[in-house]
């Protein structure tokens, strides 16, 4: 079969699959379906109980939280024009699952409303205290720092953000999207902080961030100045896409941060795809290895953490859970977030594939599959608080990430 010909077979199974998912979504198939059920109908029980157990929920902050939209609202949310062509499938499909996930309608006109109003009720679902920490998401920038709205896959302005964690300070907090080669990047940043920003969220992939970079030495020095933290992804990044050709999501390249002083929050703990190893040219490593090869140093023990959020996701390896769960003297640098809307997505965690590999109880599987229908955010906190290894689970401090972010 020549190349041509598998590229077109390629593309039609792409467009197929991007057309059946679309298919499935509109029609509320339980396949693929979240089935959005009030949160407030949610009824305790014992597996609930246990996994607040030794956890005071006011100092349980979701440190990995998604606002999205489709623009359709005052508040200058953004989608690439990707994402709404079923022409490209794999994107278009994407968005047809994060918005079921988000448990919102695509009525044309309620999307971004809708969206924040069902992630404010999820979070008053929790127990009193508990707070999710919202993203807000910077334009793909250009070398020169200037935003190219065509190349960006989406994006939600601070301002956004922050005023959505104004209005429900009692369950939300926000992190600042800043470009560090944006020529007022630095009096943004400061200008974040004074506003209540407990962090800055990069995706450097989908906004042409090298890390490692000399552009960006005036924000890691700003950054480390006003000890805000830096939750940047690392790894293969399959939820959002740009132009950039170059792999900026390698864990290795967040060294000159680091060294700046910076205190970065590696995203997902770099759980999926492969990387170059810059200490051995020529070859390449799982992004995990990488980011462990990081956590190992001890001169960045004290600026260097990761998240947890997606590593349960249905693409992620079983042995880097049980990984993480066994590194006893990492758990006072991990801290737990859920990458919502991503749990809402009923394909993306087999809970069945992490009961046969011993990570979940088996007895637990339904009460969770239950409880996702009524609540994604509690979902995603629940499996990982039964998550176990040999004896081994996350600690309490994992979960308890407030004191991290600041503690006002």
């Amino acid at each position: 079969m020549n190349k041509n010909r598998r590229r077109f077979i390629k593309a039609a199974f792409l467009a197929t699959a991007g057309a059946v998912v679309g298919v499935y979504v509109h029609t509320r198939s339980p396949f693929l379906v979240n089935s959005c059920l009030d949160p407030a109908a949610l009824e305790q029980s014992p597996w609930l109980a246990k996994v607040w157990q030794g956890l005071d929920p006011k100092e349980v902050w979701d440190c990995h939280v998604h606002l999205a939209g489709i623009g359709d609202s005052d508040h200058g949310l953004y989608v690439g024009h990707k994402l709404k062509r079923l022409w490209h499938p794999i994107l278009y499909s994407q968005r047809l699952l994060y918005i079921n996930a988000g448990c919102v309608s695509a009525k044309p006109g309620t999307v971004d409303e809708n969206y924040t109003r069902r992630l404010l009720a999820l979070t008053r679902n929790m127990p009193a205290g508990f707070k999710a920490m919202l993203f807000a998401f910077d334009w793909y920038h250009d070398d020169n720092g200037q935003p190219v709205p065509e190349l960006s896959t989406f994006y939600v302005p601070d301002s956004f953000a922050r005023q959505t964690a104004k209005e429900h300070p009692d369950v939300f907090e926000w992190a600042a999207s800043i470009h560090p080669y944006r020529p007022d990047a630095v009096d943004r940043l400061e200008a974040a902080v004074s506003e209540g920003a407990r962090a800055i969220k990069w995706l450097p992939a989908a906004q042409n961030i090298d890390p490692a970079s000399s552009r960006c030495d005036a924000f890691f020095a700003a950054l480390a100045r006003l000890e805000l933290p830096l939750i940047t992804h690392c790894g293969a990044e399959k939820a959002a896409q740009s132009a950039s050709l170059v792999l900026f999501g390698n864990p290795l390249r967040l060294r000159r941060a680091l060294d700046a002083g910076v205190k970065v929050v590696v995203a997902h703990c770099a759980s999926s795809g492969h990387d170059e190893d810059f200490d051995k040219p020529g070859t390449r490593q799982e992004s995990f290895d990488l980011f462990a090869r990081l956590m190992d140093r001890p001169e960045w023990k004290e600026n260097l953490f990761g998240d947890i959020s997606a590593i349960v996701l249905a693409n992620r390896k079983p042995e880097t859970i049980k990984t993480l769960l066994t590194r006893e003297d990492w758990h006072g640098r991990l801290l737990n977030g859920s990458d919502y809307p991503l749990p809402g997505i009923i394909p993306a965690i087999s809970l069945s594939r992490l009961a046969r590999h011993g990570l979940l109880p088996k007895e637990a599987v339904d009460e969770l599959r239950t409880l996702r229908q009524y609540n994604a955010i509690y979902f995603d906190f629940a499996l990982k608080r039964l998550l176990s290894w040999q004896g081994k689970s996350f600690p309490a401090r994992v979960f308890e990430t407030r004191a991290f972010f600041g503690t006002s």
